[in-house]
């Protein structure tokens, strides 16, 4: 474990080990950290730590049966955060939509990057003309997603889709998809992820709430510093690269699930903007602008303290057909009053019946992970 007292880490001379995933994403994701740490320390040495953890060695396994009713997103974090606890490395670069909203009493968030485009983006196969969106999709396609999110967004807004798991990094992915006998005609991927690969050319179509009528998941597109919680000379050197309007804007998202206690593969769809406005404390909000993209608009001149938090939350059952929604924006001027924002979004999600679809959820994955651990005992006999 790492000493209670550490000494500054710009006087500091040892080297600062820097983990991540083993992914080409990850690897980017972490050499992003590493510039800004080395454009705000330019005396200091930083290293890249690659680990290949558990969610990367099987990309097979559903995700649901890989984690055997247990929180997902641990199968990305735990064997790195080990290696933070025990003092291996001195931070971990997530994207934040990995991370559980619980940490381990030891760890703690040390900084929130600026957040890259959250949304969702719809990849065609080569086979389907360039133009083709989700609306214009042929009876029947196929999707290919992970995502029980995405799925059953979806299935709500376009019942006449299917839907089949794929899992894998974004080059695999868009591999079984460009493949000449591929089931798929689109897959659905992270758009920060594909624009930090230099793959936003695949883009067929942006989903946001204003395009495509999808919400993302929590935390997307934002990468996120794990450290240990008594790291206080490293939560200094943080403080260059944080970005406040990102941390709050992601706080309250994540005190939202954390709230209605959904993991990665609970849908569970969100969207944040902060907007300049004199509209009403907390309530349902008039429709957004948005730009020619569908992007939501942020005039990007009014003061973060001047500017509310707008929060649209959806939780929808797997097979689409049961949802409820709320939308609320209020002034947030820390990340503690961002929470209490998130908490109350889903205090009312919940009084609409979020509740009962979430726990028909959690009863139907149990019952999916014991039918597919029986299927799996079944084969291997």
């Amino acid at each position: 474990m790492a000493s209670e007292t550490l000494t500054s880490p710009v006087t500091q001379s040892a080297t600062i080990n820097i983990g991540t995933r083993r992914s080409a994403l990850a690897q980017i994701q972490a050499r992003a950290v590493e510039r800004a740490l080395k454009d705000a320390y330019p005396s200091r040495t930083f290293n890249i730590c690659a680990v290949n953890v558990q969610g990367d060695k099987d990309k097979v396994t559903p995700l649901q049966q890989l984690s055997q009713g247990e929180n997902a997103k641990s199968l990305w974090t735990g064997e790195l955060e080990t290696m933070l606890e025990d003092g291996g490395l001195d931070m971990i670069v997530h994207c934040l939509k990995d991370m559980p909203t619980q940490l381990p009493d030891d760890l703690a968030l040390g900084a929130i990057l600026d957040r890259e485009d959250p949304s969702d983006a719809l990849i065609i196969s080569p086979k389907l003309p360039k133009d083709t969106t989700l609306a214009t999709l042929p009876q029947g396609s196929t999707i290919g997603t992970s995502s029980i999110r995405r799925a059953a967004q979806l299935r709500r807004l376009l019942p006449h889709l299917q839907f089949a798991d794929l899992r894998g990094n974004v080059g695999t992915r868009l591999a079984k998809l460009d493949a000449e006998d591929s089931p798929y005609s689109a897959i659905i991927l992270a758009t920060a992820g594909l624009k930090r690969m230099g793959l936003d050319g695949r883009i067929a179509q942006y989903l946001r709430s204003g395009t495509g009528g999808m919400l993302h998941a929590v935390g997307q597109g934002a990468l996120a510093i794990e450290i240990r919680r008594n790291d206080e000379a490293t939560k200094d050197m943080l403080k260059t690269i944080n970005c406040e309007r990102t941390a709050r804007a992601c706080s309250a998202e994540r005190a939202l699930l954390r709230a209605l206690e959904g993991g990665c593969s609970v849908p569970i769809g969100v969207e944040t903007l902060w907007r300049g406005g004199k509209g009403p404390g907390v309530g349902l909000v008039p429709p957004m602008s948005y730009d020619k993209d569908g992007n939501l608009v942020d005039d990007g001149t009014t003061p973060l303290e001047d500017q509310e938090l707008v929060l649209k939350a959806l939780v929808v059952s797997v097979d689409g057909k049961d949802a409820v929604e709320y939308e609320a924006r209020r002034k947030v001027n820390s990340v503690a009053e961002a929470e209490v924002l998130g908490r109350d979004v889903a205090k009312v999600l919940v009084e609409k019946g979020a509740d009962k679809i979430l726990e028909k959820i959690s009863i139907e994955k149990q019952w999916a992970a014991k039918k597919q651990l029986e299927q799996l005992k079944s084969s291997a006999s």
